[in-house]
């Protein structure tokens, strides 16, 4: 269904260290440049691009927004918020873990430009 997300960085060498270590941890792409200074992670299953505001303003997280990573189990989630945290990133909303129920495991976090993130594993339904 989405092709990209592009989102503000107002450090885009901060952010592409950040991103760099949540993708390293769920088996990402690496970062490219273009020639405008855009950054970009191209994945299979879609785009990843960081760039400074076009119109000259501060980058700012949309609010009530949140951009979601698919984790393969509750451990690449856990190492994906660890990854974050020692990247620049931080923490928000619950500890990773299990939501109330639900059969959600997940982790939170803000990038160096305020954009929320999640990291989601599905855990198989009881009785499954």
């Amino acid at each position: 269904m989405f092709s990209h997300i592009m989102i503000g960085a107002n450090d885009l060498d901060a952010s592409k260290k950040f991103y760099s270590a949540l993708f390293e941890v769920l088996g990402g792409p690496q970062p490219f440049t273009d020639p405008k200074g855009r950054i970009f992670f191209a994945g299979q299953s879609g785009v990843l691009a960081l760039t400074s505001p076009i119109n000259g303003e501060p980058a700012s997280g949309a609010n009530g927004g949140t951009i979601g990573f698919a984790a393969s189990s509750p451990e690449q989630v856990e190492a994906w918020h660890k990854a974050g945290l020692a990247a620049g990133g931080t923490a928000c909303e619950d500890p990773p873990g299990l939501r109330a129920d639900s059969n959600l495991y997940l982790a939170y976090l803000l990038d160096p430009a305020g954009n929320k993130l999640c990291a989601l594993h599905r855990m198989p339904a009881k009785g499954e």
